[in-house]
């Protein structure tokens, strides 16, 4: 606390010297807007005469730095569009404030893009949510990824998991199970876990694969980020945060079909609806969006009795814009499924005892379902989000959130383990479980008001937001269930299909099977604030602070646990330096995340309240938005450290104890390049190398990497190309693929098993015009058998063809 004390006192000396430095320059800042009032991005804006321009991000906002005072004429020109102008003078230490509206509306603009070819179309080069405010990446001193709609579109990409693999650094770890409570998808990122929970920037679980649907752009923010966004919903290695569609000004949409491999086919629709009643110079009083799908796809494990898996998801959107101050958005997602589990094989006896240490020397027969009919799962996963945004003044907005999850599931959930051989042999011995979730939920209710404001306190600007925010989380989810039976792996159809539903509900009939409750609430109180200050055009600096009141109910968690209440600060700080303006960017930062572990025993007397185990991070490198916007690239280096972790002594009696003086270390690398160099080719890449390890923990794993801490190396790529013009213009391919090194999912000094490293494949061919597109892709192209894993083996799906067929209107 001290460090942090002193360089808080830094900031602020540094703060009080730095507005006394001379300036001879100013700068150009506005917004360029359609006939409709929709935001204008990618839009260029230049001074004529003048190497000095801009590009407007994708909320239509442009900055002009480091302009000589002087009068000048500014031009905002766009391929296909007619070009506007307007004067201005810029004075010496002022902003000089000017809007656009562009005489085309947002359907005429997007036909525009289209046609134009736009560079480096994968890049999104801002965020309003990543920093709770309007940032560009260049001024923001975290590490964050975007993938968006355009890429997800040329990929063929359905669910937010096939998404994450254009993120760099990030690998998924579990598949999505479906069960009420904590059936999501599970990811590893910079040797920690994390899990989507966030939508629109609060809370958003949902527990079942997730329908790309609904999806505008999914956000990955990197390292512990508990300052803004708690700890209850996040992770050290970062978060998750998927933006929804929102409605649009113009009457459009989109019907589509698909089909493919394993009985895959799926029916989408995308569908706007406006109020006419207002002029198309003026913004849509009234919008309406709905984005639904019905998918269904077999599992590729389809010998003797396939798994497969079926989804409905809905999403209607409500904007509602009286004036050009208010704004109200009111939406939903709402997902219902049946699916049959994944057939994950866990660890339940060391794995040295099987006879084999890889999963690629696993006796399993790679497509072979080891179940029988009726072990199904039912689950529904509904978001229900309300957002009103009141513009206080040019400077200042109001932004209220209301959002509440709720997850259910009811049904199977089969699973299994191997047995050790017989005499040191190889193991020939599968166990076969269910672990059903009887009518099991939890719910998420939040609620969040932001206080935005960007001003400027003498010749420093300040981009400022302070929120409040409640959380409340109430699980009450019973598991039930036991083991089945034993079969070996080489056992005939019948004895395979005798694990199936009938069957096992005719044996919880007669005998009740065993469960345990997860009944629990607690409640968590918030104020933070940050701030961006820019000390002069090209350094900024960010300081924030978190106040979070925990407050535990107690309950069921398996067992009884004692109700408590914690009081903790997160600070973060960041200094962004920008040597070439708007072009090059050095940042660093310290950013600080939380845990509220609860009560434990450590031999010597009651239970004690655990304190919270924080993790700190440093990091620093550079950011690129060079070449005239056709390469955005981030190179960084971070430093995690997690202290007040508890570790495990020797057992006496029934009672584990505890101590709290473990830590854990996790550095690494992670780069990420978005390029077009040159019209009509896109390039996404990226690389990341983590170095994990327990320190002063429990001897068997101490010093070692942890068993959930994923790959050490990461790659990913994609390279697309699509004809700008000509009589092809429209037809394109993409081909890239993920690279994963081994995965030590059991790692202690006695025992070790290993996923082996895998390099996966895809490829996609499309034809894309005004009112149609065609599209179709591979899969794991290669038919590269891998698997993936959270301390258990999961085979991933070999090749896969899907053709699919859109209608534009």
């Amino acid at each position: 606390m001290k460090s942090l004390r002193f360089y808080y006192f830094l900031f602020l000396i540094t703060s009080c010297i730095l507005p006394t430095w001379a300036q001879s320059t100013g700068s150009i800042a506005g917004r360029v807007t359609t006939t409709d009032g929709d935001p204008a991005s990618s839009v260029s804006v230049g001074l004529q005469g003048q190497p000095l321009g801009a590009i407007t991000d994708n909320d239509g906002r442009y900055r002009i730095n480091s302009v000589p005072a002087g009068t000048y004429t500014l031009l905002v020109s766009f391929v296909g569009l007619k070009p506007a102008q307007q004067s201005l003078t810029v004075a010496a230490g002022q902003r000089a404030t000017v809007d656009f509206r562009l005489a085309e509306s947002t359907a005429e603009l997007q036909e525009v893009i289209v046609q134009g070819a736009r560079l480096n179309k994968f890049n999104r080069p801002s965020s309003e949510y990543v920093g709770k405010m309007p940032l560009k990446n260049l001024e923001n001193p975290q590490v964050y990824a975007t993938v968006g709609k355009e890429l997800l579109t040329e990929q063929l990409v359905y669910t937010v998991d096939d998404a994450t693999r254009n993120v760099p650094g990030l690998q998924k770890m579990w598949e999505a199970t479906g069960r009420g409570g904590d059936g999501g998808a599970f990811y590893a990122s910079r040797g920690f876990i994390l899990a989507s929970q966030l939508r629109n920037g609060v809370a958003g679980n949902v527990t079942s694969d997730i329908d790309a649907i609904n999806l505008e752009k999914l956000e990955v923010i990197k390292g512990p980020s508990g300052t803004l966004f708690g700890s209850a919903l996040t992770s050290y290695g970062g978060l998750l945060n998927r933006v929804t569609k929102k409605p649009l000004d113009a009457f459009g949409g989109e019907l589509s079909v698909a089909g493919g491999s394993y009985g895959f086919h799926r029916v989408s629709a995308d569908v706007n609806l406006v109020d006419a009643s207002r002029p198309a110079t003026q913004p849509k009083a009234l919008a309406f969006r709905l984005n639904t799908a019905y998918t269904y796809e077999d599992s590729f494990q389809n010998l003797d009795y396939p798994g497969f898996g079926k989804s409905l998801a809905v999403a209607p959107s409500l904007q509602f814009r009286p004036n050009d101050r208010l704004t109200v958005n009111v939406d939903a997602e709402i997902y219902k499924g049946t699916n049959v589990g994944k057939q994950i094989i866990f660890f339940y006896y060391p794995s040295a005892a099987l006879g084999f240490d890889r999963a690629d020397e696993s006796p399993l027969n790679y497509r072979q379902s080891y179940q029988g009919a009726g072990l199904t799962q039912d689950t529904r996963s509904t978001n229900l989000f309300g957002q009103v945004q009141y513009r206080i003044s040019p400077s200042f907005t109001s932004t209220t959130y209301l959002t509440s999850s709720h997850s259910f599931s009811n049904g199977f959930g089969p699973y299994f383990y191997l047995l050790p051989g017989s005499n040191g042999a190889v193991s020939d011995t599968l166990v076969r479980a269910d672990q059903s979730t009887g009518n099991s939920r939890r719910t998420l209710f939040e609620a969040q008001q932001l206080f935005n404001g960007d001003f400027r306190l003498g010749n420093l600007r300040n981009r400022v937001v302070f929120g409040l925010d409640f959380l409340r989380i109430d699980a009450d989810v019973n598991f039930l269930g036991g083991g089945f039976d034993q079969i070996a792996l080489n056992a005939s159809s019948d004895a395979i299909r005798a694990f199936n539903g009938p069957a096992v509900a005719a044996r919880y009939a007669a005998s009740a099977p065993g469960n345990y409750v997860v009944n629990a609430k607690s409640n968590t109180y918030s104020a933070f604030v940050s701030d961006v200050l820019n000390l002069t055009e090209q350094l900024s600096v960010m300081a924030a602070l978190r106040l979070d009141r925990f407050d535990n109910k107690g309950g069921l968690v398996y067992a009884p646990t004692a109700a408590y209440a914690q009081t903790t600060l997160s600070p973060k700080f960041g200094l962004v330096y920008q040597p070439v303006q708007d072009r090059v960017a050095l940042f660093a930062n310290y950013q600080n995340s939380f845990t509220n572990l609860g009560n434990y025993f450590d031999g010597d007397g009651p239970a004690k309240i655990a304190r919270p185990e924080r993790a700190n991070q440093l990091e620093g490198g550079v950011k690129l938005d060079a070449a005239g916007g056709r390469l955005s690239a981030t190179v960084s280096y971070y430093d995690i450290r997690v202290e007040n972790r508890l570790r495990s002594l020797n057992n006496i009696g029934p009672v584990a104890f505890q101590v709290q003086d473990a830590t854990q270390q996790s550095r690494g690398v992670e780069v990420s390049v978005l390029a077009s160099p040159v019209r009509g080719v896109n390039v996404v890449g990226g690389f990341a190398y983590n170095d994990s390890k327990f320190e002063n923990t429990d001897e068997s794993v101490n010093g070692r990497r942890p068993n959930t801490a994923s790959s050490p190396v990461l790659a990913n790529a994609w390279l697309s190309y699509r004809q700008p013009e000509g009589a092809l213009k429209g037809l394109g391919a993409g081909f890239g693929g993920n690279y994963a090194s081994d995965n030590r999912i059991q790692n202690t000094n006695t025992n070790v098993f290993t996923l082996p490293a895998y390099t996966v494949l895809n490829a996609s061919i499309f034809y894309d015009q005004p009112k149609y597109r065609l599209a179709a892709k591979v899969d794991n192209l290669t038919d590269k058998q891998y698997w993936i894993g959270y301390t258990t083996m999961n085979a991933q799906k070999l090749r896969s063809i899907i053709g699919s067929v859109a209608y534009k209107f």
